[in-house]
């Protein structure tokens, strides 16, 4: 799956499958600027950030238990937002700190550092990828990633795929190959 914000005429939290399909609205109330986004991948929780409610909050992928994690001026001007074990870790843009935040405790606030410049923030950490398994995307025998002759994206599922080509070519009817 993948997951975004958007705020445009009506802002929202989304979720699609790779190729697009099957878009669904997870948040689409009480949200206002819903920037920073970031999953749990184990729990199977997405976490984001309101920028014009000063929030962060927490629905599972369904949209489903909805709680507001911290809110208030404390947290005001943050961007970027990554997961890690028992923390959220975002980029205060207004000081230009890097804070940590008890996911399950929103009270506990630390600011750990002091950056240049950060709009975003990631965390890299074995324990933090998950494992993974063959997909329909793999490289077949001759080279091309699923089977398709320039773009291969997953559908609904890891065994499934759709074949899409660059810009300036089109899906030829076996609906693998761009011409």
């Amino acid at each position: 799956k993948l997951f975004f914000t958007d705020y445009g005429n009506a802002a929202k939290v989304e979720r699609c499958d790779m190729d697009g399909m099957n878009r669904t609205w997870i948040v689409d109330s009480k949200i206002e600027q819903p920037t920073a986004l970031a999953l749990d991948l184990i729990n199977k929780y997405v976490y984001w950030v309101d920028i014009y409610l000063d929030s962060v909050e927490v629905v599972d992928y369904q949209g489903r238990k909805r709680h507001t994690i911290i809110k208030g001026r404390q947290i005001r001007h943050l961007c970027g937002l990554a997961v890690f074990e028992n923390y959220l870790y975002t980029v205060n843009s207004d000081n230009l700190s890097i804070l940590r935040i008890n996911r399950y405790n929103g009270t506990d606030v630390q600011s750990l550092a002091r950056i240049d410049s950060a709009k975003e923030i990631r965390v890299y950490q074995k324990r933090a990828q998950t494992a993974v398994r063959s997909h329909a995307c793999e490289e077949d025998p001759y080279g091309m990633p699923g089977g398709c002759s320039h773009i291969c994206l997953l559908s609904s599922n890891y065994k499934a795929q759709t074949c899409r080509c660059r810009t300036g070519f089109i899906l030829g009817s076996d609906g693998r190959s761009c011409k």
